[in-house]
């Protein structure tokens, strides 16, 4: 066996971070493992001789964890880590490989109630605890308890540990899916890592390929979602670890996926929580996404979400900074709404503008960080709140997931207003049906008069639909019309048939929506700057709350969220309270329109992906959308992401400029173990993702 630790020079007067906000909630025990990792079980006795590769693959997530890197393998395992140090503890480094030397583990994210848990072992088991940090907790909660130790973390995490007495790697993630996990397999071995870009790095030793081929499929879904669904990737062979999901893995490759986890938002009969239950749950949960020995801020856009964790968040941080982000256009600015937030709760702010030049120079890297493409725009102001957030504090927390939880989302009211059409006969809503498909698009209500011929399962996929399925057809050259985005969620109806409308939407958003699409944008635009974004919403207390809400607590009249409204009064300002949802609204119709007409035409113009795109045909749509013909910003958004995505990942003739890692502050390392082979103090290599010469594949 071998260890390496590996640290960044730097002192702590020099890295540019302001000083510890005062009031916060101190943390003892041995820092946030923000990270990113890779592990890698080959078949044939290959783990010591492909460590070197593996420690090359975790440096392209080198942004997730800048400080420290750690390298352990054996004969059959070899694992790499790259750490964010919060606290310089000794005995906290990864992987860890604790006691007997029979697991060896790495892990990204947070465990809230590890405290808890540590008691716990202590008491019933009699375990010794050798260092203060979550990871060693995580352990020995596994030695003790299994695969069941899992749905007993609060927290959001990634897992993978090596068990070398059964010969059995194993990996988990957290309930919702907030920290990401992808997986490869081949005739080499199994590969699991914090990011897709560092199994392609893999491919060849893993699969025997260069790189693996695109996926059309996911391409089609993509076009029609705006992100890729789980446990989809756009290249074939490599998957996402699902959420509250755990996957067993032996030495010659046999793999059991196991769902723990499965949320529950149905409630027939039984009376709802109080309003004081929902405050409370969300306090507390607030309280347990504090802790941390930095500094501590959060995102505010103006609405009651993020507004309400930043309220609560200041009872224990009085002086939290609070960032937002808009753009200069009119209407697409919620700085002034979350400035006139932070004064009502009497708390700093940072507001900065954002023009669409900047975005234009950023995208490349906006994608990259992504690996794979998600083109809702929202992503955008998040970078750059994200890069701003980076310079005074180390911790964010935001309001995602209270849409999903509390029914959030304007389209939930859709159940109601087409409930009329139901006492329609069926040949009338056929034929109501047929003159909406006659109408020009554009025309007030043609939309209404389609969805209400369809059924629930027919016509909601999701939070997000960019192009029509009769719409792909023009610009997606591997379009297969038997390919439907319905049996992406065809599993989640089934399991939800008895549940009332809005409840079974939830469902699916919590499926497809929150874990491809807002929980990636928050990790990865957060993470490629450092940050670690918390979101109190997605927490099973909170989660417990909400599941008691009946379709009138989520939904009334005109009016979403109506329990949690009702529960925030007094918590937040009274404006805010029925606030209209904006949620960082971007102009890339106006943007394409204008100042980046050009710019885009220039994407298309450049793009190889002419196997996957008919690139002449998005020429004309984007032409068509600048004289105002049609109003495609959003489907012209996402091939512009895609055809980015292909130049970076698949031509290799993009290489974006990435964020410099921060310097980080020397940490004393404890002598290595006996037995354990050797540590060594040298400075960890930058992140560069490396050009390949491109081949025809797409």
């Amino acid at each position: 066996m071998a260890w390496i630790t590996q640290e960044n020079g730097g002192a702590a007067a020099s890295d540019g971070r302001a000083p510890p906000l005062t009031g916060l909630p101190g943390r003892t025990d041995g820092g946030s493992p923000v990270c990113g990792f890779v592990s890698l079980l080959t078949f044939q006795g290959r783990g010591v001789e492909s460590s070197p590769a593996v420690d090359a693959a975790v440096r392209q997530a080198q942004h997730r964890g800048p400080d420290r890197f750690g390298t352990w393998c054996d004969a059959d395992v070899a694992m790499a880590f790259q750490r964010l140090t919060i606290v310089d503890a000794e005995g906290s480094d990864q992987p860890h490989r604790p006691g007997d030397g029979r697991y060896t583990a790495v892990f990204n994210g947070e465990i809230y109630n590890h405290r808890a848990l540590r008691e716990e072992l202590a008491a019933t088991r009699g375990t010794v605890f050798t260092t203060a940090g979550e990871v060693e907790v995580i352990v020995e909660a596994y030695r003790a308890w299994g695969a069941a130790a899992f749905s007993r973390f609060r927290g959001m995490f990634a897992v993978v540990l090596w068990d070398s007495v059964e010969r059995v790697l194993v990996a988990a993630r957290d309930p919702f899916g907030i920290k990401p996990m992808y997986l490869m397999a081949g005739p080499g071995g199994v590969a699991l890592a914090s990011e897709k870009k560092s199994l392609l790095e893999l491919a060849a030793p893993v699969t025997g390929r260069a790189e693996p081929a695109v996926d059309p499929d996911a391409v089609q879904h993509y076009l029609l979602l705006q992100y890729v669904p789980e446990p989809g990737s756009l290249h074939r062979g490599i998957e996402r670890v699902e959420s509250g999901t755990h996957v067993r893995i032996t030495a010659d490759g046999h793999r059991t996926a196991t769902r723990y986890f499965r949320p529950v938002l149905h409630c027939a009969d039984r009376p709802g929580p109080a309003p004081a239950g929902i405050a409370a749950a969300l306090g507390d949960s607030v309280r347990a996404h504090l802790q941390a020995d930095v500094p501590v801020g959060a995102l505010l856009s103006g609405g009651i979400d993020s507004t309400a964790v930043a309220a609560l968040a200041a009872r224990a941080v009085p002086r939290l900074l609070t960032f937002t982000v808009g753009f200069p256009e009119r209407g697409y600015s919620e700085v002034e709404a979350a400035a006139a937030s932070a004064a009502a709760l009497g708390v700093p702010h940072v507001g900065r503008t954002v023009t669409a030049a900047e975005v234009a120079d950023a995208l490349p890297s906006i994608v990259w960080a992504l690996d794979d493409p998600v083109a809702d725009p929202a992503l955008v102001p998040l970078w750059f709140v994200a890069r701003e957030a980076r310079r005074h504090v180390g911790v964010v927390l935001s309001g995602e997931g209270a849409d999903e939880l509390f029914g959030g989302y304007r389209i939930y009211r859709e159940p109601r207003s087409l409930a009329g059409f139901d006492l329609l006969p069926s040949r009338a809503r056929t034929a109501l049906a047929g003159i909406a498909r006659r109408l020009p698009d554009g025309v007030r209500g043609k939309d209404l008069l389609r969805r209400q011929a369809l059924t629930l399962e027919q016509r909601y996929y999701g939070g997000a639909r960019v192009f029509r399925d009769d719409q792909l057809g023009d610009v997606l050259r591997t379009h297969d019309p038997s390919r439907t985005t319905a049996g992406a969620v065809a599993p989640h109806y089934r399991d939800t048939a008895d549940w009332d409308p809005v409840s079974r939407m939830q469902h699916v958003d919590l499926f497809t929506w929150l874990r491809g699409d807002i929980l990636v944008k928050a990790d990865r635009m957060t993470m490629a700057h450092g940050l670690e974004l918390r979101v109190p919403f997605l927490d099973p207390e909170v989660l417990a709350v909400a599941a008691r809400l009946g379709p009138r607590d989520k939904v009334r009249g005109t009016t979403t969220k109506h329990a949690l409204r009702h529960a925030l009064r007094g918590v937040v300002p009274d404006d805010v309270v029925l606030r209209p949802k904006l949620g960082f609204p971007v102009p890339v119709g106006s943007w394409l329109r204008g100042e980046l007409h050009d710019w885009a035409r220039g994407i298309v113009r450049s793009s190889q992906a002419d196997r996957l795109i008919d690139l002449d045909a998005a020429a004309v749509l984007l032409d068509r959308h600048r004289r105002g013909e049609v109003d495609a910003g959003r489907r012209l958004w996402s091939l512009i992401v895609l055809l980015l995505w292909h130049g970076i990942f698949v031509e290799h003739r993009i290489v974006p400029v990435l964020p410099e890692p921060r310097v980080a502050r020397p940490a004393s390392v404890a002598p290595p173990a006996a037995g354990w082979g050797s540590r060594l103090l040298v400075p960890a290599g930058p992140a560069v993702p490396r050009p390949r010469p491109p081949d025809q594949r797409s």
